[in-house]
């Protein structure tokens, strides 16, 4: 876990103000507030239907809000498109990795730099080997024939390759054995340490919040708790919130 720099921006990298989001007449987010701030680790914890991918659509601007306001590096992109803001610096490690499973390795860290001037893509490619030697050795393999442990760490090269300010993950544990889980997130642990601000979304509370700076709970739609993550996984409400009883 890292702390804040003395000289970090004072604003947030992220700050979600107010969010109302609705699905036809049904009320998914509730007054939504929440923020990332630069090299800033932070877990958005929820059962399901909790509204936890409702509020990654919103940042991700797939989904805009009714009400409120999302803010990114300093500029509202509230109605900005979602292309528009990867390009601004997001980048998504989607739920199951959703990889190309046809594909080799090295093709799916490729498609994670679309984006990116193509002079600079061997610089990144070393940067994610670096990361994940792995990955390095396995390049020529498809990647549908790895374990579900190495594809999380392709997802995570592929979005790395982007350069992104802000990553965020989406259910990084789910479909992970209980062994793999661990390891998954001392992936996550290291690539934040490397810098990248992170907003990770999921349900496993306990591993989550032994690695992030700071934590949100999220209960059918409304922030019911937040706070420092050392002090959240002590939190007496913290249970019965996250669970919705």
């Amino acid at each position: 876990m890292s702390n804040a720099a003395a000289t970090e921006p004072a604003a947030p990298l992220l700050q979600l103000s107010g969010i109302d989001t609705y699905y036809g007449e049904i009320h998914i987010l509730q007054s939504v507030d929440l923020h990332v701030k630069h090299g800033e680790l932070v877990c958005l914890l929820g059962g399901n239907a909790s509204g936890k991918s409702t509020t990654l659509k919103t940042i991700l601007g797939i989904v805009s809000p009714h009400l409120g306001a999302v803010v990114y590096d300093g500029n509202d992109v509230t109605r900005t498109s979602t292309s528009e803001r990867i390009r601004r610096g997001m980048a998504i490690v989607p739920e199951n990795r959703r990889l190309f499973g046809p594909m080799t390795v090295l093709e799916n860290l490729e498609m994670g730099a679309y984006l990116r001037p193509r002079g600079d893509f061997e610089e990144d490619l070393d940067r994610v080997y670096s990361i994940f030697p792995l990955l390095a050795e396995r390049r020529g393999q498809l990647a549908g024939t790895l374990s579900g442990g190495e594809q999380q760490m392709v997802a995570m090269g592929r979005a790395l390759m982007a350069r992104p300010k802000l990553l965020l993950m989406d259910e990084p544990s789910m479909g992970l054995a209980p062994i793999l889980v661990e390891r998954s997130f001392e992936i996550i642990q290291e690539v934040h340490q490397a810098g990248v601000a992170m907003l990770v979304v999921e349900q496993n509370a306990n591993v989550s919040l032994s690695i992030a700076d700071r934590g949100y709970v999220l209960s059918t739609g409304r922030i019911v708790l937040e706070g420092k993550a050392s002090e959240l996984v002590q939190h007496d409400e913290l249970r019965k919130a996250y669970l919705g009883r």
